[in-house]
């Protein structure tokens, strides 16, 4: 069964993505924070990280930075899940050297898609 950290800090946000990610057949790891997130990556080495930009701390951007920094999870897919929906936003977040990008409220098609193409050939 492949892992998935869900770096989250709302908690309606979280349950959806946890809820759809289960019903798949996903594991679930949870973190409300940046700095929480990139600990949890390091200590469980998921198949994928879904990162929220807006975070509590560190941002997004910042935590990504922090597991490309790491040798133990540089190579961990990791997609943005944001309201930030603006081509500027969009474009920092593809610049920041995501993954993907999927944008709140989350469309679920669009969503699980994204989840199973980042997590093809992975076993978490």
């Amino acid at each position: 069964m492949k892992t998935i950290l869900i770096v989250e800090d709302n908690e309606k946000n979280m349950k959806l993505v946890r809820d759809v990610l289960q019903a798949k057949g996903y594991a679930t790891i949870e973190a409300e924070t940046g700095e929480v997130g990139v600990r949890l990556a390091k200590e469980r080495t998921p198949a994928l990280v879904l990162m929220d930009i807006q975070l509590p701390g560190i941002d997004g951007i910042e935590a990504l930075k922090r597991l490309r920094a790491d040798p133990a999870t540089a190579a961990i897919p990791v997609i943005a899940v944001t309201a930030s929906v603006m081509a500027s936003d969009r474009r920092s977040i593809v610049d920041a050297g995501f993954d993907g990008y999927v944008a709140k409220p989350i469309n679920l098609r669009e969503f699980l898609d994204a989840v199973a193409s980042a997590v093809g050939g992975r076993e978490g």
